[in-house]
């Protein structure tokens, strides 16, 4: 069972009580409980989430089915880049529940009024978080994680370089793998970035695989799928994104990998240089090896119920 943490007094005396004194119904008032106090665990599986609204002292629900995938776009100036790359998801998770959450990490471009468009247009939920500032890649998916409504989250970089065929192909696989899998990482076949850019991420990947022995040959895919209530779990800095596999295992998870086939950019330039991909790794790497060093594998908890 999740625990959870204590509810906001209103909160509470919303999720027990309607404004004529009736009590509620109870998975009602576990969303509220979950919407309002929860922290660290995914809310219960199954249950509709009701959302408040305020009207003359009196409290209505709206009803908001939660879809099972949620997929995260980080993207900072890729305006250009979305409508299509929208298009393609559409297509290629045709006929199953998901919504699409675009990370808008400080754009200065049209991102906002594109995105708008886009909204209108589409048949399934786009929603649109925007940063005041730019945080970078990483702190852009927390944002999305917290957001996200489905059981599991999908993540693709915004710039089109991810072919959003592949985000199935892996949802498939975590779901297949059972259990004591926590995510599913891409791996990029055919790299299409510059040569420079190609051998800064092969450096970073083959020291950090040989330091952290996750089994990954390339973490810096955007293609990966996770179960949204680890994914939280995972300790965020700018730069989680590159130790997905790593910071999994910590947590007592094993991790499977499927190959992609990358693509050249369309539009615009990476927002990313070489110096984010390459050096500035190699510190990150050190942080997360004193993690796991200092650090033991998360236990499995089961309670004993006697009598």
């Amino acid at each position: 069972m999740p625990s959870w943490s204590t509810p906001h007094p209103t909160a509470l005396r919303a999720a027990t009580f309607s404004h004529k004194g009736r009590r509620e119904n109870p998975k009602r008032a576990a969303c509220l409980r979950h919407r309002f106090g929860w922290r660290n665990e995914a809310p219960p599986t199954g249950l509709i989430r009701w959302t408040a609204r305020h009207r003359s002292n009196a409290i209505s629900y709206d009803r908001v089915e939660m879809p099972e995938i949620s997929i995260v776009i980080p993207c900072r100036n890729e305006a250009a880049n979305l409508p299509l790359l929208l298009d393609e998801i559409g297509a290629a998770m045709a006929g199953r529940d998901f919504e699409v959450i675009v990370v808008d990490d400080g754009s200065t471009d049209d991102t906002p009024s594109v995105l708008a468009a886009q909204a209108a247009l589409r048949a399934f939920p786009l929603r649109h978080l925007r940063h005041a500032k730019s945080a970078g890649q990483s702190l852009s998916v927390r944002s999305g994680a917290w957001a996200a409504r489905g059981d599991i989250v999908a993540t693709i970089d915004g710039d089109g370089q991810n072919d959003p065929g592949y985000i199935p192909v892996l949802i498939d696989a975590l779901r297949q793998a059972g259990p004591e899998v926590g995510a599913a990482q891409g791996q990029r076949l055919k790299r299409r970035d510059s040569k420079i850019k190609q051998l800064a991420s092969r450096f970073a990947n083959g020291l950090r695989k040989a330091i952290l022995h996750d089994e990954t040959r390339d973490t810096g895919c955007g293609l990966k799928a996770i179960h949204t209530d680890i994914l939280r779990k995972l300790p965020f800095f700018d730069g989680t994104h590159r130790f997905v596999p790593a910071l999994v295992i910590q947590e007592g998870y094993r991790v499977v990998h499927c190959d992609v086939v990358d693509r050249s950019r369309r539009h615009g330039k990476s927002n990313y240089g070489i110096f984010d991909r390459g050096l500035q790794g190699v510190l990150d790497l050190a942080g997360v090896w004193w993690l796991r060093r200092r650090r033991r594998r998360m236990p499995k908890v089961e309670e004993i119920r006697h009598g």
